[in-house]
């Protein structure tokens, strides 16, 4: 049985050259440190070859477009899905780099190459206006913060969110006063969110004693004094209204 040939960067060339001769295009490989150079008239395209999408691969990329608008990255074609996710992302930085991306296939003994985006300019507001409801969603969340508990970066650690602030407002107002109904609550400054946060009772925090009177409970009682910082500052804020 024979080993399988390890694939270099040299193997993604003959594809390539075919497409863009079938394009009209004169095409030449090395030159002036350009893996691909393609020419139709004063049209000018560069190619650069690489094995992976990297880094490395993006910024020589980017060095090529002092020469050329018209510049491609080409790798061969992944083993993993096109429609994933992680390939989206990667794909949106080629684009908004204003590149083109080029993968390279390998049926039976030969090879072929499929132009998967084309260089052209990056609409920044196209783009910001189809992901307007994410946009919204970070100035909702940080409207929503008193302030900023989280360190950027954090993976491993308790996240603090809009929601679970509110929850701590609500407890901190119920330890204080005790038992009051969701429309006290809104009075006393605790938002609009009371009653789905009490129904719901996502951490256990709360129970209903009668019909719409709710009081916080020993769980909760414990659980709140991990954040001290905000129990003091929501607890202030009861002293300065009354």
């Amino acid at each position: 049985m024979t080993e399988k040939k390890k694939l270099q960067e040299v193997d993604l060339y003959k594809s390539i050259q075919r497409y863009f001769s079938r394009e009209g295009y004169e095409v030449y490989g090395e030159v002036k440190d350009c893996d691909i150079v393609a020419v139709k008239q004063d049209e000018l395209v560069i190619v650069e070859l690489k094995l992976t999408l990297s880094v490395d691969l993006l910024v020589q990329a980017a060095k090529r477009q002092k020469l050329t608008d018209q510049v491609y990255i080409a790798i061969p074609r992944p083993k993993g899905r096109l429609n994933s996710k992680q390939w989206a992302d990667k794909c949106h930085l080629v684009k908004r780099l204003e590149l083109g991306l080029i993968v390279v296939s390998f049926p039976g003994n030969g090879s072929k190459a499929d132009i998967l985006i084309h260089p052209t300019p990056f609409n920044r507001k196209i783009a910001t206006g189809r992901n307007k409801m994410k946009r919204d969603a970070i100035l909702k969340e940080i409207s929503g913060r008193s302030a900023d508990f989280n360190v950027g970066g954090s993976s491993r650690t308790k996240i603090m969110t809009a929601y679970k602030e509110n929850c701590i407002q609500i407890a901190c107002i119920l330890e204080k006063m005790g038992p009051l109904s969701p429309k006290v609550l809104k009075v006393m400054g605790a938002g609009d969110k009371i009653p789905s946060i009490l129904t719901n009772n996502y951490y256990g925090w709360f129970e209903r004693i009668k019909r719409g009177t709710y009081a916080i409970t020993e769980k909760g009682r414990l659980e709140v004094q991990e954040y001290q910082d905000l129990m003091k500052y929501y607890l202030d804020k009861l002293e300065t209204r009354g």
